[in-house]
C-alpha cells in the first residue's frame, strides 16, 4: 500500500500564493531512454489578485479531447490579474503525455487520468499527476471545471454537467454553476462507474465540479469552441471571480438516470445509426444496427433503446467491438 505521506516527486516552477500572472509548468521527473534525467513538462498559469475563491480549470484529462485546451490555453494568455478577484489556476492538459500523442490514455504507461485517482506518489506516472491534484491542486480550489468531449470515439451534444450528491446543499451549488456555464444542454448526471474519477474526487472534498461533454471525433468546431470560451467565463464570473453578468444562453435541461440510459454493443460490426444526435427517440425504437463484415446475406444485428428521450451522444468511429458503448439517451427534465 502506499504511503500518502510521501511528498509528491511534481514541483510547480511558478508560486500560486503571489500576485500576478505567472507562467510555468508542473515538473514531473522522469527518467527514459532519451533523457535520463529529464522531466514531463506540464503547462501551467496561475493567475491571482488578492483574497477571493479560487477557480481550477482543466483540459486534456484525456489527450484526444481539444476544446478545454484550446479555450484554456487561450484563457491562459489573456486573462490579467487586474480583472480577477482572488486565483484562477489553469492547467490546459492535465494527462500531457496523453495529450502529446493525441489519445485518450498515457502512451507511457496507458493511463487513464480520469480512472486513476486518487492517484500515487510512488506509482506510474499518471498515477503521480494524479496524486498532484488529489493532495496539492484540488484542496486549494473552491469551484472546479474540467473539460471534456468524446475524442475519437464518441460524438456528443454540447453539454454541461454536474452530478446527482449525497449532499443536496453541494448538488445545488454545483448545478447553478452548470445553469451559469450556459451550454444549450445541462445534464443532471448519475455515473455507471465513478471509481477513480477526478469528479469523484473534487466532489468527495466538498468542491463545486462542473463537467462538459462538447462534441467529439477526436477534433473541435468553431460551434464547441464557441460554447467552451464563454461557459468558462460564465463559470469565473458566477463565482465572483472575473467581474461582469453571466452571459445568459438558452439551456435544456436533462436527467441520465441510470443504466438504462445507455446501449452497448455485444459483437463486432460495421455500425450503422439510425438516429441522429439530439433526435428524440422512444423505447424499442431501433437506434442503430451493427452489420456482419465477413459474410453477405447475413441480417444486421438491431439495438434498441431502452427508454424515451433524446439522443445525446453515439459511437463515433464506423466499426464497432463487443462491450463499445453505441448510444446514450438523456431524458428532458
Amino acid at each position: 500500500m502506499t504511503d500518502t505521506r510521501l511528498p509528491s516527486p511534481i514541483a510547480s516552477t511558478v508560486p500560486f500564493d503571489r500576485d500576478g500572472v505567472h507562467h510555468g509548468f508542473l515538473r514531473l521527473p522522469y527518467s527514459r531512454d532519451d533523457s535520463a534525467w529529464g522531466s514531463i513538462m506540464i503547462p501551467l498559469t496561475v493567475v491571482r489578485n488578492g483574497d477571493g475563491p479560487t477557480a481550477l480549470l482543466t483540459g486534456g484529462n484525456h489527450g484526444d479531447e481539444y476544446e478545454g485546451p484550446i479555450v484554456l490555453f487561450d484563457l491562459a494568455r489573456t486573462l490579467a490579474a487586474e480583472h480577477v478577484r482572488g486565483r484562477v489556476i489553469i492547467v490546459p492538459a492535465m494527462n500531457y503525455p496523453a495529450f502529446q500523442a493525441a489519445t485518450r490514455t498515457s502512451p507511457i504507461d496507458r493511463g487513464n487520468m480520469n480512472r486513476t485517482f486518487p492517484g500515487r506518489p510512488d506509482g506510474t506516472v499518471t498515477e503521480k499527476i494524479a496524486d498532484y491534484f488529489q493532495r496539492t491542486l484540488l484542496p486549494m480550489a473552491d469551484i472546479v471545471l474540467d473539460f471534456h468531449s468524446g475524442g475519437r470515439t464518441l460524438d456528443f451534444i454540447p453539454f454541461a454537467a454536474a452530478h446527482v450528491l449525497p449532499d443536496k446543499a453541494q448538488e445545488e451549488r454545483s448545478f447553478a454553476a452548470v445553469a451559469a456555464f450556459g451550454a444549450p444542454y445541462a445534464l443532471r448526471m448519475v455515473e455507471i462507474d465513478a471509481r477513480g474519477m477526478y469528479d469523484s474526487a473534487a466532489e468527495e472534498m466538498g468542491k463545486i465540479f462542473v463537467t462538459t461533454e462538447l462534441g467529439g471525433g477526436g477534433t473541435s468546431s468553431a460551434r464547441t469552441v464557441s460554447i467552451a470560451r464563454r461557459g468558462v467565463l460564465n463559470v469565473l464570473r458566477h463565482a465572483g471571480i472575473v467581474p461582469g453578468p453571466v452571459e445568459a444562453a438558452p439551456t435544456q435541461w436533462l436527467d441520465m438516470p441510470g443504466d438504462d440510459s445507455f446501449l452497448f454493443a455485444e459483437q463486432a460490426g460495421l455500425l450503422e445509426p439510425c438516429v441522429d444526435l439530439q433526435a428524440a427517440v422512444a423505447a424499442g425504437q431501433v437506434l442503430a444496427r451493427i452489420h456482419t463484415m465477413d459474410r453477405t446475406g447475413a441480417a444486421p444485428v438491431e439495438l434498441r433503446a431502452r427508454r424515451d428521450g433524446i439522443l445525446i451522444a453515439r459511437h463515433f468511429p464506423g466499426l464497432v467491438k463487443p462491450g463499445d458503448c453505441v448510444a446514450v439517451i438523456g431524458v428532458p427534465a
